[in-house]
């Protein structure tokens, strides 16, 4: 992994597995370090292009400090990337993986790069909010179709062209063709038996006897609309990265995998996620029991102390 040059105050990853794990060696991450701010590093791999290929994506999150505003993604470079360089501004193919900010903000970002523009997925995916690890599996198919799955379990998926606004629409309204003069899409109009007192009026509302619902314009096939079969395919794949902001920190990233065999890496998932989230689970709630047990101790010994010294005073008091 190389960290990123392109500002001098960049927060910095140590490797960690957190303050409670499955395994303290297998879950071991790039973990952030500095509460607010940004954090840039990526590594690079022997270039390669997907085209007739299905392309898998998948690496493993974790918000142990509860996060409450960041960014728990990746992004997807080709092998031209300027590693020492790397910041908001460097182009990328495919950027995949949860954000968080507030109450607001909780979803799973799938932005692919098509033609040098950037494209959202319009479908609303939510993103895990816990502080356990999980599991984010980004996979792009030749047929155009995507699938998005958090912990190996379908989250979203549907087609490229249709979810993603790539290309002009396949039809439009026909502009030849305008609403009849008589076309009446009025819901409700004033009641014509209302009437008006002093001052201001707002007359009451009544179902309109002539609603005749929205005027469904007729489509035509667009002309500028031209379809285009490799939407899905990146030429010169060579770089993974990270390129985020995070007020606290403390998020884990491990487990990156690029594929193009998706049962791979769901045994791959299974195999290393899998096997560590119960015991993760179980270590935090330990950890969790034993703190309350350390919180009654102490109370319990502050109110000894309190009551000896109450004691104390009182017998003083009787003694004089």
């Amino acid at each position: 992994w190389v960290s990123s040059e392109s500002r001098p105050d960049l927060g910095t990853f140590h490797l960690s597995a957190g303050k409670f794990y499955g395994d303290p060696v297998r879950d071991r991450g790039l973990q952030t370090r500095e509460n607010s701010k940004f954090y840039a590093i990526s590594s690079r791999f022997k270039p390669f292009s997907n085209k007739g290929k299905t392309l898998v994506i998948q690496y493993t999150v974790k918000h142990e400090q509860k996060i409450d505003c960041g960014g728990g993604y990746i992004k997807i470079f080709s092998s031209d990337l300027d590693q020492k360089n790397l910041s908001g501004a460097s182009p990328y193919y495919i950027m995949f993986g949860p954000d968080i900010c507030g109450s607001e903000t909780k979803k799973v970002h799938v932005i692919l790069n098509y033609k040098n523009k950037l494209h959202p997925i319009k479908k609303p995916i939510r993103c895990k909010v816990d502080g356990y690890t999980h599991l984010y599996t980004l996979i792009i198919r030749p047929d155009q179709t995507y699938e998005v799955k958090i912990d190996n379990e379908v989250a979203a998926l549907g087609n490229l062209e249709d979810d993603l606004d790539f290309l002009p629409p396949k039809k439009i309204n026909d502009p030849a063709v305008k609403k009849p003069s008589d076309w009446d899409d009025r819901a409700h109009i004033a009641d014509p038996n209302d009437i008006k007192p002093e001052g201001e009026w707002k007359p009451r509302q009544i179902d309109n006897p002539n609603y005749r619902g929205v005027w469904p314009h007729p489509q035509i096939d667009n002309p500028h609309y031209s379809p285009d079969f490799n939407i899905y395919s990146y030429e010169n794949i060579g770089a993974i990265g990270l390129d985020i902001w995070q007020v606290r920190a403390g998020t884990i990233f491990d487990n990156f995998l690029i594929t193009d065999d998706e049962d791979y890496a769901e045994d791959f998932g299974d195999e290393t996620w899998g096997e560590t989230k119960d015991p993760e689970k179980e270590m935090n709630i330990r950890q969790a029991e034993e703190e309350q047990q350390r919180k009654r101790v102490a109370e319990e010994e502050h109110f000894d102390q309190w009551f000896k010294k109450k004691q104390e005073g009182e017998k003083r008091i009787s003694n004089r």
